[in-house]
């Protein structure tokens, strides 16, 4: 037991007063003589003995209330068990991603817990305020109230661990007690590594009434068709049911297209035909769950023809000739003494087939070239030198070709999910007509491939970068080796290998991906792009790459939408932004992962907690009742005790 004023313990010396007066009774007796004592004898013993019981019972209450009474002045009290947290700093991380629209009892998540911060934080309470976009340091609620009330969702994901980071990056010589707010969307057991040994974490989980969302995944180019795109539009739900749920389709805000989707299983395509032009618009749906995921923008350019250029024999490439169709293609093909090196940098992809020498030069322009976005298909010369294409490829990642394989080799394994095939073939074909190599090299390599033999073996693989991709395969494919000309499968494999994404395929970016993206244009020395659309206006980084330009976006824009490349005043490409669709399943909350932390119901009850953890014991008022009880008790024994 502690005591807060321990000197009011020199007024027990007041003890001695009721003691000094029943040792020294101040009043006298006067002895009175009766004609006959003997009948008053017992009486007198009586009476004296009960006057003596009487003098105890009074000094004892008398001494108990005075001891009382002084003992609740010095203010008793024992240390709470947190005593040491008491100047803890309070750090509250608020989740205010996508996710935090769904609607729980009292309304939107996001609304309802700002709410109660603004209701139940004392005003005297100094915090911080940590929210997937903004932090506010050291201020209180007053100060606050009106950025709470204005916050809004935001487009960047809640990571935990990211939250956390910028709070441990504040030192202090105090602890920390850390309130989390989130509807536990993605969170992983991985992220509350980064919550401080030493500091207290209290985790509020608000909970969504209905979980049922659809959203609007991705838009891509299924089939190109003479004047038209197929495009299928898919949608997940989380929640099979059978309500029909409207699409819409519009091309510059003008509606083109409208059907019903109906769910037969949680992922639904929808397939619609547009012209084959300039798109820029957005495809969106109606229904009750999540509004953010509900509008996905998209752009396809008007199909520019590609640029292909074949390096090698003329005889062993007039195969390309063939696929590469000027309706589609500006293809050209030259011999590797006579190549135009100032050719390469216009180029959409370059083939190298079977070359029997890669020289230095035109191994720094393509690595140039692939920087730049320009995609490359190595095809190996039997006879090539193999120190040389493994130099080469050291580019572009770590494969390395080791020995030539006489053995003739089945090509028996297409890789679907690679994005080379993503919308080539309508369902998996286990059984067609295999093409073969008779001859092969063997690689080292951790990429997966995309074609492979009967064991296993690559065919043919990509090495991905940034901006573009570089395709190597192992065999030569000439009619000697192999009867891979004459597969089926080559049409699309070459076909694709050389599209360009820019040029050719939906554009839709995902905000805060900061995905590198390329426009054809040539700039003047202070000439600067900037992408704006009526309601935001924002200049990207931007590098210079001869006639093109990379532009990267960081975390802009910050709303989705379709949005204009601009040099100046002109308009050089459409492009479109969309939020990542990450948070769209709220049955994802991962709330098991919080079983060995603090979970509670409100943030009135976080406030309450600490208020009843850190705050000492007092009981002194105990100590004034039981005064109390002993001043009625002398009162009691003056009256009926005789």
């Amino acid at each position: 037991m502690n005591f807060k004023h321990p000197d009011f313990f020199y007024f027990l010396l007041l003890l001695l007063l009721p003691v000094i007066v029943h040792l020294f009774q101040l009043r006298r007796f006067k002895t009175e003589y009766f004609t006959n004592v003997k009948f008053l004898k017992n009486l007198t013993t009586q009476t004296r003995k009960s006057s003596k019981i009487k003098k105890y019972l009074l000094l004892a209450s008398r001494l108990l209330m005075l001891l009382f009474l002084i003992v609740a002045f010095a203010q008793p009290f024992f240390k709470s068990k947190e005593d040491k947290n008491s100047n803890n700093e309070l750090y509250i991380i608020l989740d205010n991603s996508y996710s935090m629209q769904a609607n729980g009892r009292s309304g939107s998540l996001l609304k309802r817990a700002v709410q109660e911060l603004l209701e139940h934080t004392p005003q005297n309470q100094q915090f911080s305020l940590v929210t997937n976009s903004q932090t506010y340091w050291q201020t209180d609620i007053k100060s606050i109230q009106k950025e709470l009330q204005e916050i809004d969702y935001s487009a960047t994901p809640f990571v935990l661990e990211n939250c956390l980071a910028k709070i441990n990056a504040k030192k202090s010589a105090n602890n920390k007690d850390v309130v989390i707010i989130t509807d536990a969307i993605g969170l992983k057991e991985n992220q509350l590594k980064s919550i401080n040994k030493n500091d207290k974490a209290y985790f509020i989980i608000p909970k969504a009434e209905d979980k049922n969302n659809i959203s609007i995944d991705s838009v891509f180019i299924n089939k190109n068709l003479d004047n038209f795109y197929e495009i299928v539009i898919k949608l997940s739900t989380t929640i099979v049911d059978d309500i029909p749920v409207p699409l819409a389709l519009f091309n510059k805000k003008k509606l083109i297209a409208k059907t019903i989707v109906s769910f037969k299983k949680l992922e639904e395509n929808v397939l619609l035909t547009i012209p084959k032009d300039d798109f820029h618009g957005y495809v969106s749906i109606e229904e009750k769950g999540l509004a953010y995921d509900n509008k996905l923008f998209f752009s396809i350019s008007k199909p520019q023809k590609i640029k292909a250029l074949a390096v090698g024999a003329v005889a062993k490439s007039n195969f390309l000739s063939r696929i590469y169709t000027a309706d589609e293609f500006d293809y050209l093909s030259s011999e590797l003494p006579l190549l135009d090196y100032n050719l390469i940098d216009k180029q959409d992809a370059i083939v190298l087939n079977e070359l029997a020498t890669i020289p230095q030069a035109l191994q720094t322009t393509l690595k140039n070239f692939a920087a730049k976005g320009g995609n490359i298909i190595v095809i190996p010369a039997e006879n090539c030198p193999l120190e040389q294409l493994n130099m080469f490829l050291q580019n572009f990642g770590t494969v390395s070709f080791t020995s030539m394989q006489n053995t003739e080799q089945l090509i028996t394994k297409i890789n679907f999910a690679h994005p080379l095939f993503a919308s080539v073939f309508e369902k998996k074909v286990e059984n067609f007509q295999y093409p073969s190599a008779k001859q092969s090299f063997e690689i080292k390599s951790s990429l997966a491939p995309i074609l492979s033999y009967a064991n296993q073996g690559s065919f043919l693989f990509a090495m991905p970068q940034l901006l573009s991709n570089v395709y190597v395969f192992t065999a030569p494919i000439n009619k000697i080796n192999s009867n891979f000309q004459n597969a089926p499968l080559i049409v699309p494999t070459f076909y694709n290998m050389a599209q360009n994404k820019e040029k050719s395929g939906v554009n839709a970016i995902i905000i805060g991906k900061n995905k590198d993206f390329l426009i054809d244009v040539l700039l003047g020395k202070d000439e600067i792009l900037s992408i704006k659309n009526d309601i935001e206006n924002f200049i990207p980084v931007q590098q210079i790459l001869n006639n093109k330009v990379k532009v990267s976006f960081n975390d802009n824009p910050k709303t989705a939408g379709n949005f204009e490349v601009f040099n100046k005043d002109k308009s050089l490409k459409n492009i479109s932004f969309n939020f990542d669709r990450t948070e769209s399943n709220l049955g994802l909350a991962n709330v098991s992962a919080l079983a060995d932390y603090k979970i509670v119901d409100s943030i009135e009850t976080v406030f309450n907690k600490i208020h009843t953890d850190r705050t000492d014991s007092q009981f002194w008022k105990i100590f004034v009742i039981l005064a109390l009880i002993f001043l009625i008790a002398e009162i009691f024994i003056q009256k009926y005790i005789r």
